[in-house]
């Protein structure tokens, strides 16, 4: 049995969630619920649950406030919010789970099982330490690999390639990391960084262009040797980017 707490300062949010964890999920035990950051605080020190459902937005703060005060050994979490733009993509950047509200229960299920298949929570807390971390600046992105999580600094990603449903990180120093995510789900998080999707199976780091040379779509040269292909549908835009 999976013991859980909701956090949110939305009385109907908070019921419409609790409601929709009981009706699918026999599982799962609520064992209390928190109306803000300081009653959330004393209420997972007492009951000390195995999942909280931590809303973003909140009167008395953030859920990150109420996370950086508390022991986060032992404790998974799934944000809830409405979209909040450099929240949701902080989260992304740190691999951490996060529902949309108002929740819809395939992607509650969808969370849950991510849950249920973690296999260690050092790394959860690992994760959660760099969101903490990257909700000042975002400098790092969680990598989950068949063997952990690597965490790499955004400024040493030369390029990404799509390899079937996984992707492939080219790191400074010769290093690779394979992902098991494909290439769609690093282009919205990484362009807001200074990447650009050259194709549809590669994503660049500008820092590390080198070279434009003409062509249909062109072929760029990156600062690690590497000649790749612009696809002509983004030969347009890609100009434009590199022109400032």
């Amino acid at each position: 049995m999976i013991k859980v707490v909701v956090v949110d300062d939305e009385r109907k949010a908070r019921e419409y969630l609790i409601n929709l964890i009981n009706s699918e999920f026999s599982e799962i035990e609520i064992i209390g619920q928190a109306d803000g950051v300081e009653a959330g605080k004393k209420l997972i020190a007492e009951v000390k649950p195995d999942l909280v459902f931590l809303d973003v937005q909140m009167q008395d703060g953030t859920g990150f406030d109420l996370l950086a005060s508390i022991d986060r050994s032992g404790l998974q979490v799934i944000f809830v919010s409405a979209y909040d733009h450099f929240a949701i993509t902080a989260i992304k950047f740190s691999a951490v789970d996060y529902l949309v509200k108002p929740v819809d229960a395939m992607e509650l299920r969808r969370a849950i099982d991510k849950i249920k298949n973690q296999k260690s929570l050092v790394e959860v807390k690992q994760k959660l330490d760099l969101l903490l971390n990257n909700i000042n600046q975002i400098d790092k992105i969680a990598l989950t690999t068949l063997n952990g999580i690597e965490f790499v600094r955004i400024e040493n990603i030369i390029r990404c390639e799509a390899d079937s449903n996984y992707t492939v990180f080219y790191l400074t120093g010769n290093k690779k990391v394979m992902v098991s995510k494909s290439l769609k789900e690093y282009e919205d998080i990484l362009s807001a960084k200074g990447f650009f999707r050259i194709h549809k199976s590669v994503i660049i780091n500008l820092s590390f262009l080198k070279k434009y040379i003409k062509g249909d779509g062109g072929t760029v040269i990156l600062e690690d040797g590497s000649e790749l292909q612009v696809s002509r549908r983004r030969k347009e835009e890609f100009l434009e980017v590199i022109a400032g």
